[in-house]
């Protein structure tokens, strides 16, 4: 289970926690964009933008609302079928956990790019290499127990689904996952289109990724905005998928327990 120690010194500095964060958060967000609906129901477009933020504050060191540890969604559960009638078109709540289970995610993904950056750089030693690795093995661990969380809370906002309805390959909180991946691609490719060193070919044909990242965006978003749409309307249905990590499992990566001291077996009594 992930805490708010297990993501590190630099999660929590960039963190603070005023009173009434997600909806302070939701205010700071630019454009016209109706704020009444994130609690009633997934709005895709409000989680890149809040994402877009975040990428930009963390950028400049600045603090962000702290998010929810998963420790606080234990209890978190589907409601049962007297809940709520399958035929109701009533848009459920989403809690607002889902919105700070983005915030903390997309900092580990943040995190991690970073990681992956320093993994690269020229003339590191190999001792440094080594425990960035383990770095990045620590937070793609956190990165997978959160898109399992997203999911969890998502599975018991969405309530009981149409069990005849379609299958759809890919949860909620995988889609999620590929959203902020694609945030920080854009805030970097974004960056390259302005970098003063970089030459006017260089500048060019990152405007050009930078076109097709916004797209595939978009499109990743609205496909979100479907498959929970059609979720409640019994067209489609998702399910929460453990991701089943073995290498981070002792008991489980031959790497490690291969190491491992075998056990003396007990010596027989005589008869």
């Amino acid at each position: 289970m992930i805490t708010g120690t297990t993501l590190g010194r630099s999660s929590r500095s960039r963190f603070a926690r005023p009173a009434g964060i997600i909806g302070k958060l939701l205010l700071q967000l630019d454009g016209p964009a109706s704020r009444g609906k994130v609690d009633s129901m997934l709005n895709a477009l409000e989680i890149t933008r809040l994402q877009d933020q975040a990428t930009v504050r963390w950028h400049q060191d600045k603090p962000w609302p702290d998010p929810l540890t998963l420790a606080q969604l234990k209890d978190v559960n589907p409601p049962q079928a007297s809940d709520r009638s399958r035929g109701s078109r009533t848009q459920p709540r989403v809690p607002e956990a889902l919105l700070e289970l983005v915030l903390i995610h997309h900092q580990v993904n943040f995190d991690l790019w970073h990681q992956e950056d320093k993994a690269r750089e020229p003339g590191a030693s190999d001792a440094s290499v080594a425990q960035v690795k383990r770095n990045i093995d620590a937070r793609n661990q956190n990165r997978n127990d959160l898109v399992e969380a997203m999911d969890h809370v998502l599975v018991a906002a969405a309530g009981r689904q149409k069990s005849t309805a379609p299958l759809n390959s890919e949860s909620p909180g995988l889609i999620l996952d590929r959203l902020s991946i694609l945030a920080l691609k854009i805030y970097h490719t974004a960056a390259e289109t302005r970098r003063a060193s970089a030459t006017a070919t260089h500048r060019k044909r990152n405007r050009a990724r930078l076109a097709l990242l916004e797209e595939q965006r978009s499109d990743l978003a609205a496909c979100l905005n479907a498959l929970w749409k059609e979720a409640l309307d019994g067209k489609r249905r998702f399910k929460l998928y453990r991701q089943m990590k073995m290498y981070n499992d002792p008991e489980l990566n031959p790497e490690v327990y291969a190491h491992k001291p075998k056990r003396k077996k007990a010596a027989r009594k005589s008869s």
